[in-house]
């Protein structure tokens, strides 16, 4: 099959004109995609900070700091089925310190604190399903 460049140049070109991310194309059957990272996506991305995999993810705002679910999965707030919590409202806590348990895949990510501070919330219920982004700590 003989690539069409300049069917390739024109889709790319409707990327920006048209502020997409992806953008697919079908006639018969030739398929073409064409995607890229545009800057609005990453503007958007900004006030909240992407860490590693197993790291929770820090938002700021007036009410304190969120910390925010890295994973999809299952919250755990303690290591074990009745065991003690790993943290209580009120609690001081220290950068790096285990917040919870999410579960993913049946692999259990212990979910660091992204900053020093106290709990003045916990947003989410043991147990509980939660999303990618998700607020599960609130800190002062």
């Amino acid at each position: 099959m003989k690539i069409d460049k300049k069917l390739i140049k024109e889709l790319v070109a409707n990327l920006d004109e048209f502020s997409l991310t992806e953008l697919e194309y079908q006639d018969g059957d030739k398929k073409i995609k064409v995607s890229k990272a545009s800057k609005s996506s990453t503007e958007i991305q900004k006030p909240s900070k992407v860490t590693p995999s197993n790291k929770a993810v820090l938002s700021d705002d007036d009410s304190g700091v969120r910390i925010k679910s890295p994973i999809i999965g299952t919250a755990y707030l303690a290591p074990e089925p009745g065991g003690k919590k790993f943290i209580e409202v009120g609690d001081k806590i220290k950068k790096g310190q285990t917040v919870m348990i999410v579960e993913a895949m049946k692999t259990m990510n212990h979910i660091p604190s992204t900053n020093d501070g106290v709990v003045k919330e916990v947003l989410v219920k043991d147990g509980q399903p939660v999303e990618f982004g998700q607020s599960l700590i609130l800190l002062k």
